[in-house]
């Protein structure tokens, strides 16, 4: 049996990530730092990986998205390219969270955490007792005797868009929902300050 051939990518942070993998062997691996610009880049990017490699969109098993938390506007154009994509396709579109991928081949007590700027940070922990939901938490709030994965912490030991392309891998034939934002706070957005146009009649 041939094993499942994943693409999956992240913009939720600001780069471009993707990356193709078939079983536990990564056939590519790209990401470009960019912090916009993604929407126009993304697909593109994927499907020079898979020129690349010789491979077309219809030969795919499944999508792996990164989720957030992270940038709003680039969990948008990655979850929605996602969705879109599989519809396409026909085939799974599986949402993995950041604080999942950052955990991936970990497997002691941490928190995974990604910079929510201003002295915030995005948690989540992983067998602990606090913070076992995703919250959004000032940095000095992180408890300091488990080991941290990510922001203000350890690297990973995997790239984001290669964690993602693993995680799909075991989940994508038993995933059914398809993949949803996560927001852990309002978006960074006021209203324009500018006083609206006078129509006259």
């Amino acid at each position: 049996m041939t094993a499942p051939l994943i693409l999956a990518f992240d913009t939720t942070a600001p780069h471009c990530a993707a990356a193709v993998v078939r079983g536990e062997t990564v056939l590519a691996s790209i990401e470009e730092p960019m912090a916009k610009g993604q929407a126009e880049r993304l697909l593109t990017l994927c499907q020079d990986m898979l020129d690349g490699l010789g491979l077309q969109m219809s030969q795919l098993d499944a999508i792996g998205v990164g989720i957030g938390p992270g940038n709003f506007t680039g969990i948008r154009i990655s979850v929605s390219a996602a969705r879109g994509l599989a519809l396409a396709l026909d085939i799974p579109a599986v949402g993995v969270s950041a604080f999942d991928a950052l955990r991936l081949g970990t497997n002691h007590p941490c928190f995974c955490t990604v910079d929510a700027r201003r002295d915030m940070v995005f948690a989540q922990g992983y067998d602990t007792t606090t913070l076992t939901d995703p919250a959004l938490i000032n940095q000095s709030e992180l408890p300091t005797s488990t080991p941290v994965i990510g922001a203000f912490g350890t690297p990973p030991l995997h790239p984001v868009a290669e964690a993602i392309a693993h995680i799909t891998a075991a989940r994508f034939q038993t995933e059914t929902a398809p993949p949803a934002p996560l927001y852990l706070r309002p978006a960074d957005a006021a209203p324009a300050r500018d006083a609206p146009p006078q129509i006259v009649p």
